[in-house]
């Protein structure tokens, strides 16, 4: 079974080296939407496959780290890089260029590392990330599957290689909530939310 939960964050980006004159040489944004996809194949106590409110907790708190923020990608320009850092407070650095595919290639591996390290306290069992669904505009989208996020053929993704701005990581719950992701901390899902 699957089941889908559907945030939205606006943000801006350059898209370095598409055919797009326009994507490639211009700061520009997007009303993104982004569709998290968990499978399983059993129901926790509520028979559910993952309480919808759970996803309100930290894949939000991912999802939203990104609204109102640029996204730039590490190889770019460095005067550039530190343009954007000096003039926006909301900034993350990626280590692959910013495009919806990417976008959600880099969603795919946060959520799932988080999920892999939750400790589930409801029965839940077998959960698992089934796939990312990025909406750039109102009639394209990306989407992306485990083999995606972890491909051997496309440039690697490494949590280490994301970097969030100081600004975004004081508006989470815990500052330290991605050092924390990162180090193989385990989370434990609420009782009650």
């Amino acid at each position: 079974m699957i089941i889908r939960k559907l945030f939205e964050f606006e943000n801006a980006h350059i898209v370095r080296f598409c055919s797009s004159k326009r994507c490639k040489s211009s700061i520009h944004g997007h009303s993104y939407k982004v569709e998290v996809l968990l499978e399983s194949k059993y129901l926790d106590n509520a028979g559910m496959v993952y309480d919808f409110g759970l996803l309100k907790t930290y894949i939000r708190q991912i999802i939203d780290s990104f609204d109102h923020a640029i996204t730039l990608f590490n190889q770019d320009d460095q005067s550039y890089l530190h343009e954007m850092k000096k003039y926006s407070q909301r900034w993350i650095t990626l280590p692959v260029n910013v495009s919806a595919e990417n976008f959600c290639r880099v969603f795919f591996i946060l959520i799932d590392t988080l999920l892999k390290q939750t400790k589930m306290v409801n029965g839940e069992q077998g959960v698992n990330l089934q796939s990312i669904i990025v909406h750039e505009t109102r009639t394209g989208y990306a989407q992306a599957f485990k083999d995606d996020a972890y491909s051997d053929i496309l440039p690697k993704i490494s949590l280490n290689d994301i970097e969030f701005s100081p600004a975004i990581k004081a508006e989470w719950n815990d500052i330290d909530f991605y050092d924390k992701l990162k180090n193989s901390y385990i989370f434990t899902n609420p009782k009650e939310i």
